[in-house]
């Protein structure tokens, strides 16, 4: 093979051959092709694109560049779910727990946040005692103990994929759809999962900013999961304001557990409602039936609670200790009376990451008890000079850039100035 060859076939809008795919993400993790033509490929691909035959089997070469997970053995059905990130987006954490007390098993390997979107193992660090970093064996023990587990990826799945990733993120090809499903879809695989669901956010706090690039990536991912055996769905999702009403660490863990109590913003609730039915229809139990519990019934009746503390337990840490708390608060107050008619995810993430809440690498820490708690959410009427959003940090020279990015954020005016939006946009299986 000749990767000039492969490179000249992409960017003359070509079809790559399965041997070819194969022996560039094969050669590309060996170190056999220079990181600059594996950029001008990747550009390639950003540009002419990729078929469906393509992008299942460069995701395919990107499983097989490292080992995949098996826990078909287990006695319950193994499902799990994807979000490709947002704001204030904490559903994992009390999805996982509902989902394994209505009787599924959930392979839940997360990863921490860059810039504005959160992370999930970010969020859970700020229990005390917890760990994310679990062996295999460990991750296993978990599941059965528990029937869930949320945990870092090893560095033995999809070891490609972690090495084209951090090309892509300097070549800017990260937008490649192409290339964003076949990461994402050969992280899941490779954990094992019998069943998936995928949340696509789509607005200002997402990374698909509209409907149509959206569904794009969501009919690209489910198709890669069907094509691999794994039965695969995906609700589109509104991202245009942040769910729920706190976004940080350990402000959004504090949120999950007022959810699993049977309590918590409505949006929320209805988002981990409407992904656990998904995921437990996927793994063929369906709720309401055969005496399946409804996600519903699990928050209300404490079992979905119960299994968070199983959860947290499992993995060393303390489902009763207090969470961290920011040194420093400042309250943004409305500065007009009215119905808050618009909130920008994006500019809130903005403003809770320079709070300290995010990081600009990867290896920067976070602050746990940093972030944004909002009073107002659009729809709501808010009075002059009442809170509009309190700012937690840890120093208080935080603030000042933090309220310039809220400048902007939001619109406050008439009832008939506002518009509900749905917070399911669509399903595609």
């Amino acid at each position: 093979m000749d990767v000039i060859e492969v490179i000249r076939a992409k960017r003359d809008g070509g079809e790559l051959t399965p041997e070819q795919i194969d022996w560039v993400i094969g050669a590309y993790t060996r170190g056999e092709i220079a990181e600059e033509q594996m950029a001008a490929l990747a550009m390639a691909i950003f540009l002419k694109g990729m078929k469906r035959g393509e992008v299942s089997r460069w995701t395919e070469a990107m499983l097989a560049s490292g080992e995949r997970l098996d826990f078909s053995d287990l006695a319950r059905p193994t499902t799990d779910k994807h979000s490709t990130g947002g704001v204030g987006d904490k559903i994992t954490l009390p999805l996982t727990p509902t989902v394994a007390a209505c009787g599924a098993a959930v392979p839940q390997l997360s990863g921490r946040g860059l810039g504005h979107t959160g992370g999930t193992l970010d969020k859970l660090e700020s229990v005390p005692g917890w760990r994310a970093s679990l062996s295999t064996q460990e991750m296993r023990r978990v599941l059965v103990d528990t029937g869930g587990v949320i945990c870092a990826a090893g560095s033995g799945l999809a070891p490609a994929d972690r090495k084209l990733y951090a090309l892509r993120d300097v070549t800017g090809t990260v937008e490649s759809i192409p290339l964003i499903a076949a990461s994402i879809m050969s992280k899941k695989l490779a954990e094992g999962t019998g069943s998936l669901v995928l949340d696509v956010k789509v607005g200002s706090g997402a990374f698909m900013k509209d409907v149509a690039s959206a569904r794009e990536l969501a009919r690209t991912m489910v198709d890669i999961g069907n094509d691999h055996g794994v039965r695969t769905v995906a609700l589109l999702t509104d991202m245009e304001a942040p769910l729920g009403r706190q976004v940080g660490n350990a402000l959004e863990v504090a949120e999950a557990v007022e959810v699993l109590s049977g309590g918590g913003p409505v949006d929320v609730v209805e988002l981990t409602v409407a992904l656990a039915r998904q995921m437990l229809t996927a793994a063929g139990l369906v709720p309401g039936e055969d005496g399946v519990k409804d996600p519903a019934e699990a928050l209300r009746d404490g079992s979905a609670l119960e299994s968070w503390k199983n959860l947290i337990r499992a993995q060393g840490g303390d489902p009763n200790a207090p969470l961290p708390e920011a040194a420093e608060r400042r309250v943004v107050l409305a500065p007009a009376s009215g119905v808050v008619t618009r909130l920008d995810a994006y500019q809130v993430g903005l403003a809770a990451w320079r709070l300290g809440a995010g990081r600009a690498r990867k290896e920067d820490a976070v602050s746990f008890g940093a972030g944004v708690t909002l009073h107002a959410k659009p729809g709501e009427k808010v009075t002059a000079g009442e809170p509009l959003f309190t700012l937690h940090a840890d120093e208080a020279e935080r603030f000042d850039r933090a309220v310039q990015a809220l400048e902007g954020a939001f619109d406050i005016g008439d009832k008939e100035g506002w518009k509900a939006r749905p917070l399911v946009i669509d399903r595609v299986s």
